[in-house]
């Protein structure tokens, strides 16, 4: 939807302010304004994603770096999907959980591979029934596209045959 711009702060753009007030720490100040964009992002989504692709589908939040139980378990994009429309039977489910925390990939030199993240993501068995009809996987930021090929192969493989579509907030790029 967005350009967030790679190496600048909140006072760059109104896409780089959006996406550092929605990666704030929930143990961090600042929570007002992480909520307000995260109602903002959700808004925007609703806006552009076809309302009888909501209706069939599911979607599916790119779980946070930190796992469940840390103090910094950041949950924001499963809140942006859940706000994306308000009438009842949007179907939203954590289905791909972390077994583990990782450093932030946007705050770490070394991001995780591919490779990496497949040994760390799990199928949430508990909630895979039904099976989805087709599949979002939400994300903040596309950087590399590495946690979206990484959902689409152990969903893909869990759920074969189903169709797998990325939605994200912002594209990064980088200044010129």
């Amino acid at each position: 939807m967005y350009e967030y711009t790679s190496g600048k702060n909140y006072s760059f753009s109104a896409t780089n302010n959006l996406i550092s007030n929605l990666k704030k720490k929930p143990t961090s100040w600042g929570q007002q304004y992480k909520a307000t964009a995260i109602a903002n992002v959700a808004r925007d989504f609703a806006m552009v994603i076809n309302a009888g692709w909501l209706d069939g589908g599911t979607l599916v939040p790119v779980p946070p770096s930190k796992a469940k139980g840390h103090a910094d378990y950041d949950d924001r994009m499963l809140k942006v999907c859940r706000q994306i429309k308000a009438a009842p039977g949007l179907d939203v489910r954590e289905l791909v959980a972390q077994r583990n925390s990782l450093p932030a990939a946007h705050e770490s030199l070394d991001r995780p591979t591919v490779e990496d993240l497949l040994q760390q993501y799990w199928i949430d068995e508990t909630i895979a029934n039904p099976v989805p009809r087709w599949i979002g996987v939400f994300d903040d930021v596309l950087t590399a596209g590495t946690h979206f090929v990484a959902m689409k192969r152990i969903l893909g493989a869990r759920f074969p045959g189903v169709r797998i579509q990325g939605f994200f907030i912002a594209q990064r790029v980088f200044s010129n």
